[in-house]
């Protein structure tokens, strides 16, 4: 494989800068109010729902992560199976969803916003912070993201939390280290099955980072070839090809649509492509508060499979 050789080499890095700069693409006056949005609809899907905010899960980073959604379990329904834990309740399944911010912006605070749409349908919301870039390398931020996917899997039954029924999701950055956790060859290290992530549902990811080095991102991730190829899920081995469905938006950035199209072509029949009407890199995923919304659907389908 040629690493220098990626869909879209032959652009320009002006080129480069408008199929990658979404917050450009959204202006000056747009994107501050999506990121409002995000901090004010978690705020209010969390407010009164039962939860264990600020568990560290990460021993190495001292890294914590928010359960949302886990009390009255005892007695009650949970979607897709018949588990049970937690002092004779049922387990719950579980979305981890991993916030965006190209690695260096946003938190776990500004990322709960479909937690209440999932406690309505008996699913439990984890939702984890990573040290974020530049303070952290990129290897660093998966090796967090990993450990919190091995954080559920041990330690879930203690809140609730299904361990055999994990989905992961996340956004932009989030959908990059979705994908990371969707491929093989990093679970037998940490005693993970291979299969430990059910189905999964990244959200404008980033598949393939080779472009990434010559646009302004590389300014806090630094990136050589190789390095970006290494982080690259559409590059790695696949291992347990779980359920998918990858999400874009219909407007967002030109070098998103195209690497969730290539990320679904590669990740074969177990994936489905969805390009959300009407929505931009910045919404498309706050769409998951409302569960009657086309992506709720979709991500409450993926539960249910599993």
């Amino acid at each position: 494989m040629d690493l220098h050789d990626w869909p879209g080499h032959e652009l320009t890095d002006a080129e480069l800068d408008v199929a990658y700069n979404v917050r450009a693409k959204a202006g000056d006056e747009l994107f501050p109010r999506h990121m409002a949005r995000y901090r004010e609809m978690s705020d209010a899907a969390v407010d009164g729902l039962p939860g264990r905010p600020g568990i560290v899960y990460d021993d190495a980073s001292g890294e914590a992560l928010d359960v949302w959604g886990i009390e009255n379990i005892r007695g009650g329904e949970s979607t897709g199976g018949e588990s049970t834990g937690g002092e004779g309740g049922r387990l719950r399944p579980v979305f981890v969803f991993v916030h965006g911010g190209y690695w260096r912006a946003l938190s776990r605070a500004d990322s709960a916003f479909m937690a209440r749409m999932l406690d309505g349908d008996g699913v439990a919301t984890v939702v984890p912070d990573y040290t974020l870039a530049p303070e952290a390398t990129l290897e660093e931020i998966v090796r967090q993201v990993r450990a919190s996917i091995a954080w559920v899997y041990r330690n879930g039954r203690e809140y609730g939390l299904d361990p055999d029924r994990i989905v992961v999701g996340g956004s932009s950055a989030g959908g990059h280290l979705t994908g990371m956790t969707m491929v093989g060859g990093w679970q037998d290290a940490l005693g993970l099955p291979a299969d430990v992530v059910k189905a999964a549902m990244p959200f404008s990811g980033l598949f393939d980072l080779r472009p990434l080095q010559r646009v302004y991102v590389n300014e806090w991730l630094g990136l050589d070839v190789e390095r970006a190829a290494a982080m690259s899920p559409e590059l790695l081995p696949a291992g347990h090809r779980c359920p998918a469905v990858v999400t874009v938006a219909e407007h967002d950035g030109t070098g998103f649509l195209g690497q969730s199209r290539r990320f679904h072509r590669h990740w074969g029949g177990s994936a489905e492509l969805m390009v959300v009407p009407g929505r931009d890199h910045f919404d498309v995923v706050l769409d998951l508060a409302d569960p009657a919304s086309q992506v709720s659907q979709a991500l409450l389908g993926l539960i249910r499979s599993v």
